[in-house]
């Protein structure tokens, strides 16, 4: 599937929507599957067209699918099949939207948000083009209530802070629930120890990265500008993607001249692959070796199914120069080197599935232990972070850092420090 994203992502609006607990829209998420289910018939509609024309056409066994659609009988078939979809589809999308008014709003459910967080992870840009109502707007929330960030909304929530904020930023696939992992919450435990205000966002992990690190970067400059007393300090901890995300909101409020930054003292990076993932890269060789053939080459369509965010993953890219101009299975590293934020402490930590030490460490499951820490052959996109500023925990995986103790002490640890 290829990137329909544009580059600039619109200023967040005073009022981030999203449906709070208990008004969650069932005649939406209906509308949204529907959509979904018709796509899928057209586009295997179109693999098996593909598959039959180039079967019934004498190639070879290696090189270049014909071009252009099936003729004649067999031409007027699959043209039939897709208006059929259509029409369908679009009967299917009306009766819904005449149903939605009298479909009562489901509970509040964090299984939902998880299913959604994950639907978007993959098909996220995909759900956006097609004007989806799945797609998941970006916005700051607190126990699923999504936070309007006007002035006014904000005094009344939060008059008796002492402008010291804490903003956690979740991975691909994930949601801001998800911080609650048995029974533990980083941001939760963090705001009690440190006397801050938790904060957490949640964001369309299907998107480009670069898109969401716009429009973070615009949301945390309503957020600082609005926030009901001086904001004296900004810490943000980014798990796997979040971390990549942040990193980019940092690079385009600098260019920006985002105040933000001025307040931002601390980032801390848990298992980010500053350096790509090796499993979105094992899946980009898996589709061009499928392409090869051109008896195969229709279905290199599945694989294209990974969302922008995830094919961002493969190298990890922070800017929009990393994915322009690129068809989305690029075999080269195409970024830019991107600097950390200045004068903002950073650290970064790495897990491995190992219980001790050894040579070459297998990383998390995910993420490889060396692009966790930031580590790179070419200098200029290796991250010049101390060694005090780098941890390795062992014995456990890429989800287990939402949770793992030695993870929350070492946070603690970092956070509570005095500046220097």
């Amino acid at each position: 599937m290829a990137s329909t994203e544009q580059p600039a992502a619109p200023a967040p609006s005073d009022t981030l929507a999203g449906t709070p607990p208990g008004d969650s829209d069932s005649g939406a998420d209906l509308r949204g599957v529907s959509q979904l289910i018709i796509n899928a018939v057209a586009g295997v509609t179109d693999i098996v067209e593909d598959m039959h024309s180039t079967i019934a056409s004498p190639v070879a066994l290696i090189g270049k699918a014909p071009a252009g659609r099936t003729r004649g009988i067999t031409g007027m078939v699959y043209r039939s099949v897709r208006g059929v979809t259509r029409v369908v589809g679009t009967l299917l999308d009306t009766a819904l939207a005449q149903l939605q008014p009298l479909l009562p709003g489901q509970p509040f459910s964090p299984r939902r948000e998880a299913l959604l967080a994950a639907l978007n992870g993959v098909l996220g840009d995909y759900l956006i083009s097609t004007g989806n109502p799945l797609a998941l707007p970006m916005r700051l929330r607190q126990g699923g209530v999504p936070l309007e960030l006007s002035a006014p909304a904000l005094a009344g929530h939060f008059a008796d802070s002492n402008g010291r904020l804490l903003v956690l930023v979740h991975g691909l696939c994930m949601n801001d629930l998800q911080w609650l992992r048995e029974g533990h919450d980083h941001g939760q435990a963090l705001a009690r120890e440190l006397d801050c205000t938790p904060l957490y966002l949640s964001y369309n992990s299907g998107r480009h990265i670069s898109s969401n690190g716009r429009e973070f970067a615009a949301t945390l400059e309503q957020l600082v500008s609005h926030w009901p007393v001086p904001v004296r300090e900004l810490l943000i901890v980014g798990h796997s993607m979040g971390g990549l995300v942040t990193r980019s909101a940092c690079h385009y409020a600098a260019a920006a001249g985002h105040g933000w930054l001025n307040v931002l003292t601390r980032l801390v990076f848990l298992g980010t692959p500053h350096h790509g993932a090796p499993l979105e890269r094992a899946g980009n060789r898996a589709n061009l070796l499928i392409g090869i053939s051109p008896y195969s080459a229709p279905f290199t369509r599945l694989g294209m199914i990974r969302s922008s965010g995830i094919r961002d993953l493969r190298f990890g890219n922070l800017l929009d120069e990393d994915w322009q101009n690129h068809d989305g299975n690029h075999r080269h590293d195409p970024r830019r080197p991107v600097a950390l934020p200045a004068g903002v402490d950073c650290y970064v930590l790495a897990a491995t599935k190992r219980k001790e030490p050894v040579a070459r460490q297998p990383g998390d499951g995910l993420v490889p232990v060396h692009s966790a820490l930031g580590r790179h052959k070419d200098p200029a996109l290796s991250l010049p972070i101390d060694a005090a500023h780098q941890a390795v925990v062992y014995g456990i995986d890429h989800f287990d850092l939402l949770s793992s103790q030695a993870v929350y002490q070492q946070l603690l640890g970092w956070l509570r420090a005095p500046s220097p």
